[in-house]
């Protein structure tokens, strides 16, 4: 059965990368990046078996067991655009084009100062006949570094400015794990990537290690009742545990002016650092926005991004106008 989805699975992307890809890579003069358009077709297959997983596996709870009912789902329709573009590739090559060339520098770089990132394999060299446990050692290691990124993405008051369009959300469902400012995805990519090579993460794991956690986004966004109960809350993240994230109005102790449970796999993080924030009652989801501009832009993708770059502007002036007064 596996070896059958395999050869499924590579004969779709043959076919594509014959059919679409490769002649259009032709006609517009970038042969050159005919392998990089054959590794993007998988990855939007998978993008395209995540959205499907997690619409089969998450929708049912949504309708049958809400953690909130809406008369109308209009909110939604917006994340799952960002959905749709994110999983499908779309943002995702966005961000590669981006990055790519100062990727490219710091390889170069690496290669000519014999600078070769160590893998756990050589590190632990018994590593190399049990590839799952090596897999589950980068996923905790990656995991502890999305969890620092996330709190500092609150912090910041310039990241924040970009991440806040992930929060707006007033009513969160499976989608909104994707609905994020272009900027605050291309930081992310750049964090995520780049750690991934200086650790020396095997290109076989990397693809496996972004679906791992982005499937457990797909869930803890979810607009369902679902709980994991008083132990499994504090063994992965889940619905519940990720909805006091996103609540509308933030615990009153002053641990949590910034938020609380960052935690994207595993609350562990949170329980270490004091981030950890958890009630029986399910909170609204959202934050409260100031200006007629921020109302508006709430459940419209163009506004969104023009009013995070707009905040995001208006951040950096500011704490260079203090720097410059103190």
């Amino acid at each position: 059965m596996t070896n059958w989805l395999s050869e499924l699975f590579i004969g779709a992307q043959g076919w594509l990368f014959d059919t679409l890809v490769q002649p259009l890579l032709f006609a517009i003069g970038l042969a050159s990046y005919a392998e990089m358009g054959f590794d993007g077709i998988e990855f939007v297959l998978l993008g395209v078996i995540e959205l499907g997983a997690a619409f089969l596996l998450l929708r049912p709870l949504e309708a049958l067991w809400p953690a909130e009912k809406w008369a109308e789902r209009r909110a939604v329709r917006v994340d799952v655009l960002y959905a749709l573009l994110n999983r499908l590739g779309v943002i995702p090559l966005v961000v590669f084009l981006l990055l790519a060339p100062g990727f490219s520098e710091l390889e170069r770089w690496m290669r000519f100062h014999d600078v070769i990132p160590n893998q756990l394999e050589d590190w632990l060299p018994a590593l190399d006949h049990h590839p799952l446990a090596s897999f589950l050692i980068y996923l905790v290691i990656l995991d502890f570094a999305e969890y620092w990124r996330h709190r500092l993405s609150h912090t910041w008051r310039w990241w924040w400015a970009l991440h806040g369009i992930h929060h707006s959300q007033r009513q969160m469902s499976l989608w909104t794990d994707s609905r994020n400012h272009l900027l605050d995805d291309l930081i992310a990519g750049f964090w995520f990537a780049c750690l991934s090579l200086l650790i020396g993460v095997p290109p076989g794991h990397f693809l496996g290690l972004l679906m791992a956690l982005r499937l457990v986004e797909n869930l803890s966004h979810t607009n369902t009742r679902l709980t994991f109960g008083r132990l499994g809350e504090k063994l992965i993240v889940g619905p519940r545990y990720h909805r006091w994230h996103h609540a509308l109005d933030l615990p009153t102790d002053p641990r949590f002016r910034y938020g609380c449970n960052f935690a994207i796999l595993l609350p562990v993080w949170d329980v270490l650092f004091g981030t950890l924030y958890l009630r029986d009652e399910i909170p609204p989801t959202g934050i409260h926005e100031k200006t007629p501009a921020e109302i508006a832009a709430r459940d419209a993708f163009w506004p969104q991004q023009k009013l995070g770059l707009q905040q995001f502007a208006k951040a950096l002036f500011k704490r260079n106008d203090a720097q410059r007064s103190a």
